[in-house]
């Protein structure tokens, strides 16, 4: 049995249900409305979230989030059009929302003023919509792996690729991948008839397009460390989690894949399965996104959201319930590690950090920078993508210093953009644990 969330409070169409020519919105959006405007009341203007904010602090492009975000918002008419579109270069990194004493919803409400600002003044650039559509552009890419990689790696290709669409000449495409990860797990995985110490343990796995178009070696040691620990592992149907087509204000298709994915985790949740994910981003969606953005406020969705968690924060639950298996080999070794802005989000403390401490030899050299600068899709446009490098270089520069050829990050795009800045070789936290397990 399948649990239509579609048929809820809030339909996969969500906001196309306006009135024809009058611009009015449905009850529940002006409620919501309404919720992030008592929000914004109680700002108390002390520039907190300015002062930490990563792009106001490189651009004057963007005038900081107080502004953008509790400050305009009173003018922020629901039934009338945006007036101000520099809120357009916020990344949506949610530092602001995380710093602010008086919890303020800066960076919910930022990513609804966006969404206002495209639906009511511009259109969506094709630009923005095909980096919102990562799951199409993997099924499109992978079957194609060498070819596609060759094709965007080809300078002339990436010249004309920022002219004519405008995605940076420079910025870091991922490769392809021709095995994706359901294809391994489905085919290799399963055929090897491997079996794991109790079949009463089970997870689901939530892989998110990376790891299945352009990391799969990531999801297959999530797997290896999961089993190791005595888990059979059941990876379900999936879908986009739609973070990449909520940060470029497309709330409708965003709001599509979050009901499908719902639709897809609900009835694992009702059984008592934990969903765990090695995407920061997009098992912060599940647990919050959907919820506090896209309005999705049903009882299938506060549950997926209380079953959902970070692959390291799973693992560290059971390491402080004892339950973790310690049989780590020594691996001496001191790497730089960054915790991404999505990580933080969670509030969920650093959990990658503890784990990879218990493996004997390794030290870790935690990074001081609140962001890389890549913040999803926002580094990738053409008119972004210096201010993402100059967001960054604080942290690039630290990793250059530590020496270390090898560093850690628990986000996909943060890794990429890291890499791309310092030429060091990107690891997530659970390939550390795979390799320290014996299991790589």
């Amino acid at each position: 049995m399948t649990t239509n969330v579609a048929s809820k409070k809030v339909s996969a169409n969500g906001l196309q249900d306006q009135a024809a020519g009058e611009g009015a919105l449905d009850e529940v959006t002006l409620s919501i409305w309404q919720q992030v405007q008592n929000s914004a009341d109680l700002c108390v203007k002390c520039n907190i979230c300015t002062s930490m904010c990563p792009v106001s602090n490189v651009t004057q492009l963007f005038p900081g989030p107080k502004f953008v975000g509790p400050q305009a918002q009173r003018f922020r008419n629901p039934k009338e059009l945006s007036f101000d579109e520099s809120i357009d270069y916020c990344s949506g990194c949610g530092v602001c929302s995380m710093v602010c004493p008086h919890d303020v919803k800066v960076m919910e409400m930022n990513a609804k003023g966006r969404y206002k600002l495209y639906h009511d003044k511009k259109q969506i650039p094709l630009r923005n919509r095909m980096l919102g559509r990562s799951e199409l552009l993997g099924k499109l890419g992978s079957p194609f792996a060498p070819v596609a990689n060759l094709f965007l790696n080809n300078k002339l290709v990436r010249i004309a690729v920022e002219n004519f669409v405008g995605v940076h000449r420079d910025a870091p495409l991922p490769p392809f991948s021709a095995e994706t990860f359901r294809g391994w797990f489905k085919g290799v995985h399963q055929k090897s008839g491997k079996q794991v110490a109790s079949q009463e343990k089970r997870v689901v796995f939530f892989h998110g397009c990376s790891t299945n178009y352009y990391e799969p070696r990531v999801g297959k040691a999530a797997v290896a460390v999961l089993e190791h620990n005595g888990f059979e592992v059941v990876v379900p149907e999936q879908v986009c989690c739609g973070l990449p087509m909520l940060s470029n204000a497309e709330f409708e298709a965003a709001r599509h894949n979050a009901c499908q994915n719902i639709n897809y985790l609900v009835n694992y949740a009702k059984a008592g399965y934990k969903i765990v994910g090695t995407s920061t981003s997009c098992t912060l969606s599940l647990k919050s996104d959907y919820r506090h953005i896209l309005d999705i406020d049903t009882e299938e969705a506060n549950l997926v959201a209380r079953q959902t968690y970070d692959i390291c924060e799973f693992l560290l639950e059971l390491a402080d319930a004892g339950e973790l298996k310690t049989d780590f080999k020594e691996i001496n070794v001191t790497l730089p590690y960054h915790s991404p802005c999505q990580l933080r989000a969670h509030n969920m403390g650093l959990p990658a950090l503890d784990l990879m401490e218990m493996i004997p030899g390794v030290k870790i050299q935690h990074v001081q920078s609140d962001c890389c600068g890549i913040a999803g899709t926002y580094g990738y446009k053409k008119e972004k993508y210096q201010i993402g490098m100059d967001v960054g270089r604080s942290l690039f520069e630290q990793v250059k210093a530590s020496g270390s050829s090898v560093a850690v990050c628990d986000s996909e795009t943060c890794r990429w953009q890291i890499g791309h800045a310092t030429g060091a070789k990107m690891i997530h936290p659970v390939e550390l644990l795979a390799q320290a397990y014996g299991l790589q």
